[in-house]
């Protein structure tokens, strides 16, 4: 140990020299921890009962001290460094917070605790981590905020928490740029990898990896923040990142694979919502927020959602790629069936920019699922594929390709697979209450589905079309709603292998746009409404190609027309007058009548070449292009009365899988109402 006297040497060495030679520092080390004092800044240097010794508010024991010696070193205020080398740890203080910071340190685990409850001089307490180590650790308590800097650090925890925080304050972890950081964490009782009680900014211009070996890799008990950050969660236990009261991404790159559950999950914190709040104060919503950056979400567990909220998902701004490749399964808590799914939200989803690109594999797996109101307008780009059968299991029985018919089937047993759903449907006791909706008034909206039962695009209670362009092509129903379904404006393009091009359980409006609906062969239609429970399709106006026909007893304000054969795979121009309404290539299967319809004279040719123009509908549309060739349709006035359609009681002109009417027009006899 450094003698009494060399120490009394160094403290007067600097007190001499301070004056005029204001670089110097004096260092005290204790143990593994050196206390770097600024000769310019430490005043008065005090001894009590000649054992302990005072620097700048630090008081030391004389005997604890290890070393004391001066250099010209310069020192960064309110800074920590942690260096990791191997299966030790060293740390340097920065004087001017010495008197705050009380490290301890066992081999590579640190361990420190900051009682300042303010600023220090101005500024918040930086620990800066660097080295490598396969059995270490930071653990940090106190009451004010800090920044954990990560300036190339290697960080293994094979029994706990790699960094856990238990400051209940704002904590910023910041990868320096140009570094790369590797945090991972081993068996134990630890929430994640990396832990923070309180609040917790993700930024910086590096790059910062987690891997999570027992639960999470990243959890927050508040909010977390995204910026600049490059992200890269390669695997963890639990959610990739799982925090409360809301996540907010601004920009950076966040990359999250190898999951045991969620990519993203945040909860409430709390048991009742704020909402949404003036720059995010005090809010405890559930939400997630998307302002930017990129997004990549890979998530093979069952069930998984990519992104999943206890509150609102919107989505501003940014590109967000996820892929759920799990099936379904049962969950006994609730009795009911579980998927995977993209985004997913237990209340509303607000998406007004950015390009989404969802793919679900898994049986019974979804592209967008929100038990509230989806909103898309403005210009995003939203692009969803799903392939997955449908998943069944009641308990004791599993099924993850069931084809068979659902319509007796309790819907707690089957998860269908579906590219957008929004809204609940709850059927208690006699009472059928609907919530959410969707409402669409702009984007580019494309949606794929294969699988069995697989609707494109489905809300549980009205759905609303008043711009965007929109692309859907489904195994099931393209385009359906529990409620009223209403097309004012945009392009539509809904066609279904194996059932309704649109089917609206309330009734139908189409009052504008350009609508390209395609239904499978009778008894389904392109254009479906409940009409067993004295539903109506009103179609009043835009133009119109729908190839199936329309519900019977539909009511026709603009004049229709129909052709009774139509040619596969070929190439039509619909004209207004003079003009070109819609050139629209057929598909190679679908209803036997075509209806067209536009707001003036309506005519038709077939066997046309299309040139130019913009493209629609996957490229099967095309407005403004040259037409050359082909031939003029003979067309008949359609007068909506003559053709049935889907799989409910029919009427007078039945078209079901029911007992139909007197004119039976589906696989039973006839019956009472209009068939649907």
């Amino acid at each position: 140990m450094t003698s009494m006297k060399k120490i009394a040497t160094a403290i007067m060495a600097i007190g001499l020299t301070a004056i005029s030679v204001s670089a110097q520092t004096l260092n005290v080390t204790v143990g593994s921890v050196t206390y770097q004092f600024p000769a310019s800044q430490t005043g008065d240097m005090t001894y009590t009962d000649g054992t302990t010794l005072t620097i700048m508010g630090k008081a030391f024991t004389i005997s604890d001290i290890t070393e004391a010696y001066i250099d010209a070193t310069e020192v960064t205020d309110n800074l920590v460094s942690v260096a990791y080398s191997g299966t030790s740890a060293t740390v340097t203080v920065a004087g001017n917070v010495a008197q705050y910071v009380t490290p301890t340190i066992s081999g590579a685990h640190v361990t420190i605790a900051q009682s300042n409850t303010a600023a220090v001089d101005d500024d918040e307490i930086t620990y800066q981590l660097s080295g490598t180590t396969t059995d270490g650790s930071l653990t940090m308590s106190g009451s004010y905020k800090c920044t954990v800097s990560l300036a190339g650090v290697t960080l293994t925890n094979p029994s706990g928490a790699a960094i856990n925080i238990t400051n209940s304050k704002r904590i910023q972890l910041s990868a320096k740029k140009n570094t790369t950081n590797t945090i991972t964490d081993g068996s134990g009782s630890q929430k994640a990898c990396i832990y923070s009680k309180g609040q917790l900014q993700l930024q910086g211009n590096g790059t910062l990896n987690v891997v999570g070996n027992y639960k999470h890799a990243i959890k927050s008990a508040s909010y977390i923040t995204i910026k600049n950050l490059t992200l890269n969660i390669t695997s963890a236990v639990g959610d990739g990142i799982n925090c409360e009261e809301y996540i907010q991404m601004k920009s950076g790159t966040v990359t999250i694979s190898g999951t045991g559950d969620d990519g993203i999950q945040c909860d409430l914190g709390g048991t009742t919502s704020t909402g949404e709040t003036t720059d995010h104060e005090d809010e405890d919503s559930g939400n997630i927020y998307i302002e930017g950056g990129t997004l990549n979400v890979t998530c093979t567990a069952t069930a998984a959602k990519g992104v999943k909220s206890e509150g609102d998902i919107i989505v501003s701004d940014g590109a967000i790629t996820v892929t759920t490749t799990g099936n379904g399964e049962w969950d006994s808590d609730d009795s009911e069936t579980k998927a995977a799914c993209g985004l997913s939200c237990d209340s509303d989803m607000t998406i007004s920019g950015g390009t989404l690109n969802l793919t679900a594999t898994g049986s019974g797996g979804k592209g967008m699922k929100c038990d509230g109101t989806l909103t898309i307008s403005d210009d995003p780009t939203i692009t969803v594929v799903t392939s997955g059968g449908l998943y069944y299991n009641n308990g004791t029985t599993e099924n993850t390709n069931y084809t068979g018919d659902t319509d007796n089937v309790d819907s707690n047993y089957y998860s269908s697979p579906k590219g957008i759903k929004a809204g609940v449907k709850d059927e208690s006791g006699n009472t059928t209450t609907y919530s959410g909706a969707i409402v669409i008034s702009g984007g580019t909206i494309s949606v794929t589905t294969s699988g069995h039962n697989a609707e494109g695009i489905e809300s549980k209670n009205t759905l609303n079309i008043t711009g965007g362009h929109i692309t859907v092509n489904a195994y099931d129903d393209a385009i359906n709603s529990a409620q009223d379904l209403t097309i004012t404006d945009g392009y539509v393009y809904a066609r279904a292998t194996n059932n309704d091009g649109i089917d609206a359980n309330g009734n139908c409006y189409i009052q504008g746009g350009v609508v390209y609906a395609i239904g499978t062969t009778s008894p389904e239609v392109a254009i479906d409404t409940n009409s067993e429970d004295q539903k109506q399709l009103y179609f009043q106006g835009g133009t119109l190609v729908a190839i199936g026909g329309l519900e019977s007893g539909a009511s026709i304000s603009q004049t229709c027309y129909s052709s009774s054969s139509w040619s596969k795979s070929t190439w039509y121009a619909l004209y207004n007058g003079s003009n070109l309404a819609l050139a629209f290539q057929t598909p190679s299967s679908g209803g036997t009548t075509l209806v067209v319809s536009t707001s003036g004279t309506t005519t038709l040719k077939s066997g046309v070449t299309v040139s130019g123009g913009t493209t629609y509908f996957g490229g099967v549309g095309n407005i403004g292009g040259t037409i050359s060739g082909g031939s003029s349709v003979t067309l008949s006035e359609y007068s909506g009365n003559n053709q049935g359609g889907g799989n409910q009681p029919g009427g007078d002109q039945g078209g079901g899988n029911q007992p139909g009417g007197n004119q039976g027009g589906g696989n039973q006899p006839g019956g009472g109402g209009p068939g649907q």
